[in-house]
């Protein structure tokens, strides 16, 4: 009988052990669901919006390693996950036992603080970005911008810039500009900080689509 406990107690543990592995190894290398908490994106995104981001869009993140292999650059208008830029970027050794300690203790224990963001890539690198009266020019031509929402009718006084966007960064924006905090108030966004590309809501049922 005792035997046939153990045996039921290891085959529960090795079951536990190989979900949070595989868990593990999906959010790290593969795809992990995010949350909409603010307005910065409306109206593409939405508050409370759920969506899933692909974390190979831009490269394969080799395992225990900062390196990539494949890599790709971010286009103009892609919609990015990323970790904001404002919090120190932990080791590597921390950043890859925190989910573990943090799953572990019921999220009591987070060895590596950290927030994300998402949103648009306005300006690549190399390029001279400036905002005048609201309006974005890329090395001196005006920007389409479809998605971009104003909140205020008067933009006579919304200028950034000129400034030129370092290699390996990229200038984001939020398509909500007056309700949004993003590079124009934190700076560039270096590359190692990008988690992935947004691919498509989830959830509520009435939003589920593709993200452009």
């Amino acid at each position: 009988m005792r035997k046939r406990k153990k045996s039921i107690l290891r085959e529960w543990t090795e079951v536990i052990l190989t979900a949070f592995f595989l868990y593990l190894v999906i959010v790290t290398f593969i795809i992990q669901s995010f949350h909409i908490p603010s307005r910065s994106m409306e109206p593409t995104l939405k508050v409370r919006d759920r969506l899933f981001a692909c974390k190979f869009s831009y490269g394969l993140s080799l395992p225990f390693t900062d390196k990539k292999v494949f890599q790709h650059h971010p286009k103009r208008g892609d919609i990015i996950v990323f970790r904001y830029p404002g919090v120190p970027y932990r080791k590597l050794s921390i950043r890859l036992i925190a989910p573990a300690i943090r799953f572990l203790t019921f999220k009591r224990i987070n060895l590596d603080p950290h927030k994300d963001y998402i949103k648009r890539v306005i300006g690549l690198p190399g390029e001279v970005l400036e905002i005048r009266e609201g309006k974005v020019y890329i090395n001196g031509k005006s920007l389409n911008e479809p998605y971009a929402y104003h909140s205020v009718a008067d933009l006579s006084l919304n200028h950034y810039g000129p400034l030129t966007v370092p290699s390996d960064s990229y200038f984001m924006m939020g398509d909500n500009r007056e309700g949004s905090e993003d590079s124009r108030a934190w700076g560039f966004l270096e590359r190692k900080y990008i988690k992935g590309k947004a691919l498509f809501i989830y959830w509520p049922p009435n939003r589920i689509g593709i993200i452009r």
